[in-house]
């Protein structure tokens, strides 16, 4: 009877099989990271792509496309003024991107009305464009020629009138009367309290430093310059209790009467 025997040499040692399965772990992990680092790469690289992709289509849609395109005008603020007129006078490009609107161009042809004080523009998105005004409000009216102009208190003539307003003094100048004094006669005008603008017939300005305010009564104030014009406005409130024909408040502090 024959016996066989393992040879000794063919028998796996356990040490043997765990660095076998140690050798076979690290591979599968290092093709693992091999591909992660694979995919991480083209991850950036898509992701890189679409981005640009988002920014071509988007600044495509904006700047060259009439999907973002101006399609109205919206006016606010006005009260005196017709809204197109401010249209027309915007003259905004209808149909072009909004994005590509020149708003300083458009602020500018709007101040050139003689009636916006000030103006703000700006892009409503997504096909709108906004035009804020703030109007010239009249502080009294000026006769020139055969009309009457709205002066502001800036001294800015910038509207007509069929009749005079009540409630606005008018103005009335000499034949060599100034800007600079039509200037400081409306602010004297802007500055009245109610209850002395309305028995105010009209402010008559020859100078900046001359300017007087005849009543409604007849009665004549030499008010001076708009300075301190609160304090004259003060005393004339007290002498207008005194008979007179004639008040001068050009000094606040040294009124006189006659």
């Amino acid at each position: 009877m024959s016996i066989f025997t393992r040879d000794d040499s063919e028998v796996e040692r356990p040490d043997d099989a765990d660095e076998e399965r140690t050798v076979q772990i690290a591979r599968r992990r290092f093709v693992r990271r091999q591909w992660a680092r694979r995919w991480l790469a083209w991850r950036r690289v898509v992701v890189s792509a679409a981005l640009l992709a988002l920014i071509a289509v988007g600044t495509w849609l904006v700047f060259f496309s009439s999907v973002l395109s101006l399609q109205h005008v919206q006016v606010e603020g006005a009260q005196s003024l017709d809204p197109q007129v401010v249209r027309r006078a915007a003259a905004a490009p209808l149909g072009s991107p909004l994005a590509t609107v020149d708003l300083d161009a458009v602020t500018a042809r709007v101040e050139n009305l003689a009636a916006v004080k000030s103006v703000d523009v700006s892009r409503s998105w997504p096909d709108g464009l906004r035009v804020a005004i703030v109007e010239r409000q009249a502080v009294a009216v000026v006769q020139r020629g055969s009309s009457l102009r709205g002066l502001d208190e800036d001294g800015i003539m910038f509207r007509r009138y069929p009749s005079r307003p009540h409630g606005l003094p008018l103005v009335r100048t000499g034949s060599h009367t100034k800007a600079d004094a039509l200037a400081e006669a409306a602010r004297v005008a802007g500055s009245l309290p109610d209850d002395v603008a309305r028995r105010v017939d009209y402010v008559e300005v020859q100078t900046v430093d001359a300017i007087s305010l005849r009543l409604r009564n007849g009665r004549v104030v030499l008010w001076g310059t708009a300075e301190d014009s609160s304090s004259k406005a003060r005393v004339l409130r007290v002498l207008l209790a005194q008979h007179a024909s004639f008040y001068d408040v050009s000094v606040p502090g040294s009124p006189l009467i006659r």
